[in-house]
């Protein structure tokens, strides 16, 4: 039985892993998906939310298990799950990116989206606050474009506000702590936020040692949760 945590991507709550963590549950595993500081039901706090104050609240949600974790981060969220190894590489059985953010020590989130080819032109809304919002119309053809429409709709309708600082704070990552911890991917091959050539190439950067591609969007618990779940309960499996 392996302990998964799940962090979501941007402007995205915990509410994104709902058609998951009850298939992780039912083939035995724990599951839990914290709400990051500001983020889904804590909407009304988005300015608060910062990269640093995200990394020590999942840290201590690591600290707080029994046993190492898996812990998996969509998109955003691969951004906070390296800051974490970097903190606590002894807690982490594995890391697995989801069509994530696996960024070079240095690198912020808004540095490296801002060079991807052919990704779907995104209208993005910046408040007063210092937070930012994603035009709605834009939603589906960017992170759900072979997602059933109930489920966009259903996803629109939860998106919330981004804290802008988190985008623009570089990742602080090394060989000797971050390095260490076992990492697998889940690419996805219609992702049309991050492309497949984007995710390859941040994966040279920091190699994987288990890559599972699935045929979908950039949203995968949404567009194929089953899917989804398979990979990242074979990717926390231990080697054979």
């Amino acid at each position: 039985m392996a302990t998964f945590i799940l962090i979501p991507g941007a402007w995205h709550g915990a509410w994104c892993w709902e058609r998951v963590v009850p298939l992780l549950e039912a083939a035995g595993h724990r599951a839990i998906a914290p709400e990051l500081t500001g983020m889904g039901d804590d909407r009304a706090r988005a300015a608060e939310g910062t990269l640093p104050g995200w990394i020590d609240q999942i840290v201590a949600r690591v600290e707080a298990q029994p046993e190492p974790v898996v812990l998996a981060g969509h998109s955003r969220g691969g951004a906070v799950i390296s800051g974490v190894a970097e903190r606590v590489p002894d807690r982490i059985a594995r890391l697995i990116y989801v069509a994530a953010l696996l960024l070079r020590d240095g690198v912020a989130v808004r540095d490296q989206l801002g060079g991807v080819a052919g990704a779907t032109p995104t209208r993005i809304h910046k408040d007063d606050d210092g937070t930012c919002r994603v035009e709605p119309d834009d939603v589906a053809a960017a992170l759900y474009n072979t997602t059933d429409r109930a489920w966009v709709e259903r996803a629109v309708a939860q998106l919330g506000p981004e804290p802008r600082v988190v985008l623009r704070t570089p990742v602080q990552v090394s060989p000797e702590r971050f390095g260490r911890v076992p990492r697998g991917y889940v690419e996805c091959a219609q992702d049309c936020t991050i492309p497949l050539g984007a995710q390859r190439a941040m994966q040279a950067d920091w190699p994987c040692d288990r890559v599972i591609t699935l045929d979908c969007d950039h949203s995968p618990f949404y567009s194929a949760p089953a899917d989804l779940a398979h990979a990242l309960i074979a990717l926390a499996a231990p080697p054979a």
